[in-house]
Formats: structure tokens, C-alpha cells, sequence
């Protein structure tokens, strides 16, 4: 039988009310807020309101930077003519001229982007011997080709699905099904351009007859692909959010850019006061995202830490930035795809002798940012624990590009015959306006009044680099 009796209360203390209470004024880092027994006065309501865009404006650039990122590679490919049906292409290797998310000048690397809207299913055969991944519009991981895909780095036939696909799939294709109609192919031939013109993209409407692959050489190209730092990011996301499948995004995210006015199917029309806070939004946001990478404070970002300053663009070793507890580590994301553009588990992952492996720096010694008009050294010591080669290359902290010097290529790597070693192994690299008496082939130019930050790259890395036995040195004030 149920009982029912009378509870007595223990009573409330004047502490206890006063944490569940509010003052009538409250300062904050965006002004006084005021109320009359915790109801907001008319300035505060329009304060709050103001201060809430702001940080959702905030929110929604630091989550939604893949997307944008995507959209603006989208935009600067096709103002090349490279589209769904058109690779782009760089021969021998990328140069400085492009603005690109910390592209290397060792590759040679292709570029296009699907439109299974447009096209309806589309087949890529892949280059041989090559490191290719397809990233879709929110640069969520689709699938690798080449030496880490499916065809082993044979070279295969890769067949794309539009989203909500449901009719016939042919035998003969390894089948990829993308979350939105527009995807980014990158791919990167070690064979370099005889390789990478053996591929092709078509619709498969078209397979029993191929057209001729077009191809656009943009390695001199001067054109940018970078998104934008300012109100107009909002409108690239917005672009995105029209044109793909609402399901395509997670509903945190959704919910976030609802919040500032971005629908699908409706237009994205803020009124002036909305332009005013988003656009300051994108500016602040971007200044933090800076500080997350070039000084983060999470020692997970760290190679060696406590004492060194190169930091690892996949803290977690996780192409998704998830923790070991399955916790989405979000300054991580924010970082790698504002400094850099596609992710692949095969780049994520900690596998000797294959793939890639990075490191990252804007620091000397001293963690004094590095200065376009002094002169700095780096030893790597004997050893250089890379089964193909590596690479050290040199970019531009503005644009996360490689940096525009008198030469089209701010870098140094161990394909060059001109780099020399030390007696003892090592190998000691310059850095600086003008190029050490002797040793040219082994420095990179920069450039005064400028700051510069570096990405050493490691091809085939081995256990050196892994168990840390191999360290890089520091970059050192001449």
C-alpha cells in the first residue's frame, strides 16, 4: 500500500539563496548587466542578446571551418576551370603562387571536386603508386585511393554514389557512398606527371565511352583557396548548407548555425546589426584559432613536452580528433583544418615506414616567433628517420601558404642533390633574408617584416621518429 506523510523541511540558508539568485548588476567582459530582482532591464536584454550572437558567431566558425574551407577550395579550383570533369594539376610541383593550406613543394599533386548532383554517379580511376583521399564538403573522411585505398596503389576504379542513392550499382567498381553531392579529390603521385595524367573522371553514364580527361596545370597559378576571416565566412558556409543534404551535418552543428540564421532552404538574410556581430565574430574567432595553433596550451599538441616547441597537427593520432575516451578534442579540429586542408586515417595514423609524418613551428629557441629579417639554424641530427625522403618547407602565417620569396619553392628536402650534410651526419639547415656563403642549397629565403612558421615532413617514417629515440633540434637565432 502506498504511504504518503509529510516531509519536514531542513530550511534554506542565506547561502544557499544566494548562489541560486542573481545581484542586480553584474559586471562582465561585455559590460554591466543589470536586472530588478533578477529580471533583466531593457539595456541588458538587448546586451545579452548581442553577446549571445557573438559567441554563437564564435562557436559556428570554429566548428564550421572544415566546411568553409571546403567551399572556398571549391570556389578557387573553378575559377581555374577545374570542376568535376577537370583535374587540376601541378607540374613538376607545387609552387608559392597558388594560396593553398600548407601545400609542400615535393608533390605532385591533382585536384578536383565531384558534383554527383550534376554528373549522377561518377567513377575516378585512380593513378598508380600514388597517396590519394576524397574528403566530402564538411571534409568528413570518405575513402583513400592508391597505396592506403582498396586498390593497393595499383591504380583502380572508384564509383561515387550520390546521397539517397537507390538504383542499379554495377560489378567492377570498388563503390564509395559520399554524405554530400560535392567531394574534394586529392590525390598525390609518386610516379609525379606521367602518373598523374593516367587519370580519369567521368560520369558512369559515360563509362562504355569516356570523353578526353581535361587537365589544367596550376602550379603557377596565382589564385586563392583559402576561406574567408570575416563576415563573408558565414556566407561560404551558407553556400554549403544550400547546397547539400541536410543530413550530411551533425544537428550540434546545425543547431549552432540555426541559431545565427543559417537554414536549409531559407535564405541567409542578417540585418545590419547581425552582419556587424558575426563579422566581428569571424575576426575574433580567428585570432583564437591562431593562438590554439601557434601556442596551444593542451601539452597533447606537443612531440616533446616541456622542452621542445614542434607540435603534432593530429594530437590524438585520430583523422576524426577524437580522444582515447571517444571525446571530440574540438581545438584540435579547429587547428588542423584552418592551417591545413583533407584529412585521411592513412595521415592520422602512426604506421612505420608508411604514409607521412609531421611536425610544426612558428618558434626559436627562446619561443620568440620567427622573424622574416633575422637569421636562424636547425640541425637534424644523423639519421633522418624517413624511408623516402624528407622535406622541410617554409610558410606564410597569414595565409597557411608557402611563403612567396624570389623563388617559387620556400623549401628543403633530401631529393635535392645541392643539400649537403655535416662531417658527422647531420644536417644543419638555414633559414633567412640571405642565403650563408657556401651553403645555399641547404637554406630557405624569408622575408623581412614577415613572420614565418615551418612543417618538417617525413615520407616512409620510421621507429626513430615513433619511439623518439630521433629528435629534430630546435630552430636556433643565428
Amino acid at each position: 500500500m502506498t504511504q504518503v506523510s509529510d516531509g519536514a523541511g531542513p530550511g534554506t540558508s542565506a547561502e544557499t539563496l544566494a548562489s541560486i539568485s542573481l545581484p542586480d548588476r553584474l559586471e562582465t567582459v561585455f559590460g554591466e548587466l543589470e536586472f530588478f530582482d533578477g529580471l533583466p532591464l531593457p539595456d541588458t536584454v538587448t546586451r545579452s542578446y548581442d553577446t549571445l550572437d557573438l559567441l554563437r558567431g564564435i562557436e559556428v566558425f570554429l566548428n564550421c571551418v572544415p566546411g568553409a574551407s571546403m567551399v572556398a577550395m571549391r570556389r578557387g579550383l573553378a575559377g581555374l576551370g577545374i570542376d568535376s570533369r577537370t583535374i587540376g594539376y601541378t607540374a613538376p610541383r607545387c609552387g608559392s603562387a597558388p594560396l593553398i593550406l600548407t601545400a609542400n613543394t615535393e608533390t605532385t599533386y591533382g585536384m578536383a571536386c565531384l558534383a554527383l548532383d550534376q554528373d549522377g554517379p561518377t567513377v575516378i580511376e585512380s593513378p598508380p603508386n600514388s597517396l590519394c583521399f576524397v574528403d566530402d564538403l564538411w571534409q568528413h573522411y570518405v575513402t583513400d585511393m592508391g597505396m592506403a585505398g582498396r586498390d593497393k596503389g595499383e591504380g583502380g576504379k572508384y564509383l561515387f554514389l550520390p546521397p539517397g542513392h537507390d538504383g542499379e550499382v554495377p560489378d567492377g567498381y570498388l563503390v564509395v557512398r559520399p554524405k554530400t553531392f560535392s567531394s574534394w579529390v586529392l590525390m598525390r603521385a609518386l610516379g609525379g606527371e606521367e602518373s598523374m595524367l593516367r587519370t580519369r573522371i567521368y560520369p558512369l553514364s559515360a563509362a562504355a565511352d569516356p570523353p578526353e580527361q581535361r587537365f589544367v596545370n596550376f602550379a603557377e597559378s596565382d589564385f586563392n583557396t583559402v576561406h574567408a576571416n570575416d563576415f563573408t565566412f558565414f556566407e561560404e558556409i551558407d553556400t554549403l548548407v544550400q547546397g547539400e543534404p541536410p543530413e550530411a551535418l551533425d544537428p550540434e552543428r546545425a543547431g549552432q548555425l540555426a541559431a545565427i540564421g543559417i537554414v536549409p532552404g531559407k535564405p541567409f538574410q542578417p540585418d545590419d546589426r547581425m552582419r556587424s556581430i558575426l563579422d566581428t565574430a569571424a575576426r575574433i574567432a580567428s585570432g583564437i584559432v591562431r593562438t590554439l595553433a601557434f601556442k596551444p596550451r593542451d601539452p597533447i599538441f606537443y612531440h616533446y613536452p616541456g622542452s621542445s616547441s614542434w607540435k603534432n597537427p593530429w594530437p590524438s593520432r585520430s583523422h576524426e580528433f577524437l580522444s582515447a575516451e571517444g571525446a571530440r578534442l574540438l581545438d584540435a579540429r579547429a587547428v588542423f583544418h584552418y592551417v591545413g586542408a583533407g584529412t585521411s586515417p592513412a595521415m592520422a595514423a602512426a604506421a612505420v615506414g608508411v604514409g607521412s609524418q609531421y611536425a610544426y613551428t612558428a618558434e626559436d629557441s627562446t619561443g620568440a616567433w620567427l622573424d622574416g629579417g633575422r637569421a636562424y639554424t636547425l640541425r637534424l641530427p644523423s639519421g633522418i628517420p624517413a624511408k623516402n625522403f624528407w622535406a622541410v618547407n617554409v610558410y606564410d602565417p597569414q595565409t597557411r601558404s608557402l611563403l612567396r620569396t624570389d623563388t617559387p619553392y620556400p623549401s628543403v628536402n633530401s631529393l635535392s642533390d645541392a643539400v649537403r650534410s655535416e662531417d658527422n651526419g647531420d644536417t644543419v639547415l638555414h633559414f633567412g633574408p640571405t642565403a650563408p656563403e657556401g651553403r645555399e642549397g641547404n637554406w630557405v629565403q624569408t622575408v623581412p617584416g614577415k613572420g614565418w612558421f615551418t612543417i618538417l615532413r617525413l615520407y616512409g617514417p620510421l621507429d626513430s621518429w615513433f619511439d623518439k629515440s630521433w629528435r629534430p633540434g630546435e630552430i636556433e637565432p643565428a
